[in-house]
This record gives structure tokens, C-alpha cells and sequence, in this order.
């Protein structure tokens, strides 16, 4: 079997060295080139070569990827960060010749997630049951609607990132300013400890993967700190209405909480979430997914999947002077 030569984004933050373990454990002979904005991110000691990345955000980026790309003979292209994601999605025009390298979600999948606001008129259009959401309007009005506390949420966020907990007027008004007028206001629901992250694999028109849940508790960085694998019929029915609808290619992630009963959407994420190293260590490996789908072209199946619980912790990595790593 040749050895595939893999770059991952974003290696210095979990999405990234969390696709970078998942790689190893699939077996294969890769060669896994690293990159990211900082040149001391902590991914790069897990990778065989790395590489200092522009932001995605600069007029530089998409001729840096595409010499990347040519340089270390890319066969596949895993993005750990959101912010390179939605640039490739909305410039996949401009790359027809390296655009089947990348692994990316539909245009209509990404731009329904990357807006909280389209994501709910998504659901209110197929008739989801949604948290109550409402766009502006006072705080007297809000909290006389949905209770206190409720959420003050920024449209465009992601991993947990942007979302408020609003008590009183004075935290409205502070919040309101920060967002520059652009959020959502919802109802509270749920709570900590009924908190879970799914993860299917879509197939376009083919149906999607069975979905992987685990039931979660976050970390004070929006990831996932804690979790458990859950077998839950009544919301893997819900996501796969949700799957049905969106007609996704490749991972994607799904965010619920369980209100009286009730499994509600928090967010859609188009892209291999924080949980994904979680989920390869049960079976779940959606980098290896990946290579046999977008770059393959094979059939993928669900895999067998072990049982248990998760917990995450502080580790460090130590770099004497005289170059040796610990």
C-alpha cells in the first residue's frame, strides 16, 4: 500500500491534533504534514512535517494552500479550523483542479450552519421542533417571552463561542453592544447534564452514516471535557430527519440538548468536531472515513462501535533547549 501524504489545519488547537490521533490509529502508511498560524503550535510534534499557515482570512491564503498542496504532494486535505472551512467553501470555484483534495461539506450545509439565524429558519421551514428564537427586540420584551435567564447568541459562532447567559438588563445591554446588534435571542433549555454531540457521515444522495452520539460536558473552552456513549432512539430518529434534509457530504456534527422530554438543536457544525479523537478511540474514526470516501471513492459502513465514557485532562509537552521532546 503506497503511503499517503495528509495535511491537517489547525494542528495547534483539539479539531486539529484530534484528526492527527485519529489518523494514526487508522493504520495506514501516511506521511501527515502539519500546519497552523502559530509556529509553536503543540500538533506540529504529532506530525511529520509542519508548516507556519497564513490566516485564512488574507489574501494570501489560497495560493499558500494550493503551493502547500503541490510541495509535499497532498493526496487529502483535513481543515481543523472553521475559519479556513468556510474560506475553501466559498471559494471552491476558484480551485477546480485541487477542490476533490479537500474534505468539505456541501455549500448549502456549510452556509445553513454558519448562520445561527438560517439554521433555525431551516427548521421552522421542515417543521423541527426549535428552540424558541427570537431576532432583537428589548430586553423587557425578551425576558417577559422566554424567561430568565435566556441566551443572547451571536449569529455567526462556533464551538460554544458567542453564546451568553443573560440574568439582567444590565447584561443585555453589555452583550447587545459587544454583538454589534447581530444575534438571537433564545429560551434557556435544558441543562448541563443533558448535553450531547452527534456525528454523522454523510453520503450526498445516498443515506447518511447511522449517527454516533455521546452525551457531554464542556470544558470552559467550548469543547468536549466528559462524555459518555449513548444509544438514544428518539434522537437519532431526529437526526436522521436532519441528515435526510440536509443531504451533508462528509462529517458533520450536531449539537442537542434535552428540554422536557425533547431533544432541541444548538447548532449544526459542517465539519469533524472537538470530539473526534472520542470517537475514534470507540471506533468511530471519521478521518479514516474520510480518506476512503473523498479520496477512495469506496463504500463506507458503520463500524463496530465499543461502549464507555471519556474524560479529558491537561498533558504537557516539554522541549529542552538542547532539541530533544518530552
Amino acid at each position: 500500500m503506497a503511503r499517503l501524504n495528509i495535511l491537517v489545519s489547525g494542528v495547534g488547537a483539539i479539531i486539529g491534533y484530534g484528526i492527527v490521533n485519529s489518523l494514526k490509529l487508522t493504520g495506514r502508511k501516511l506521511n501527515i504534514v502539519g500546519m497552523d498560524i502559530y509556529s509553536d503550535a503543540v500538533g506540529q510534534h504529532f506530525c511529520d512535517r509542519f508548516v507556519q499557515a497564513k490566516r485564512a482570512g488574507s489574501s494570501e491564503y489560497l495560493d499558500f494552500l494550493v503551493d502547500v498542496i503541490k510541495r509535499y504532494h497532498i493526496d487529502l486535505v483535513f481543515f481543523g479550523t472553521e475559519q479556513e472551512l468556510y474560506q475553501m467553501s466559498d471559494s471552491r470555484d476558484l480551485l477546480p483542479d485541487y477542490f476533490h483534495k479537500l474534505v468539505l461539506n456541501t455549500r448549502s450545509v456549510v452556509d445553513v450552519s454558519r448562520d445561527k439565524l438560517k439554521t433555525h429558519l431551516f427548521l421552522s421551514q421542515y417543521g423541527v421542533e426549535a428552540i424558541p428564537t427570537r431576532v432583537g427586540g428589548s430586553f423587557a420584551a425578551l425576558s417577559l417571552e422566554l424567561g430568565l435567564p435566556f441566551i443572547l447568541k451571536l449569529r455567526h459562532s462556533y464551538a460554544s463561542k458567542g453564546v451568553f447567559k443573560i440574568h439582567d438588563e444590565q447584561d443585555f445591554n453589555y452583550w447587545k453592544v459587544k454583538a454589534g446588534g447581530n444575534f438571537l435571542a433564545q429560551e434557556l433549555v435544558g441543562d448541563d447534564g443533558h448535553e450531547y454531540t452527534a456525528a454523522i457521515f454523510g453520503r450526498g444522495e445516498e443515506e447518511a452514516l447511522e449517527p454516533f452520539v455521546l452525551r457531554r460536558r464542556l470544558s470552559g473552552e467550548g469543547a468536549t471535557a466528559r462524555a459518555v456513549v449513548e444509544e438514544i432512539p428518539e434522537l437519532c430518529e431526529t437526526i436522521g430527519r436532519l441528515a435526510d434534509l440536509l443531504r451533508a457530504v462528509g462529517p458533520t456534527n450536531f449539537q442537542f440538548r434535552r428540554h422536557h422530554g425533547k431533544y432541541l438543536l444548538l447548532e449544526i457544525n459542517p465539519r469533524i468536531s472537538s470530539s473526534t479523537s472520542i470517537r475514534a478511540a470507540f471506533g468511530y474514526n471519521e478521518a479514516e472515513m474520510c480518506i476512503r470516501y473523498y479520496l477512495e471513492k469506496g463504500q463506507i459502513s458503520m463500524p463496530f462501535l465499543r461502549s464507555g465514557s471519556a474524560v479529558r485532562f491537561i498533558a504537557d509537552w516539554i522541549i529542552y533547549e538542547d532539541g530533544i521532546d518530552l
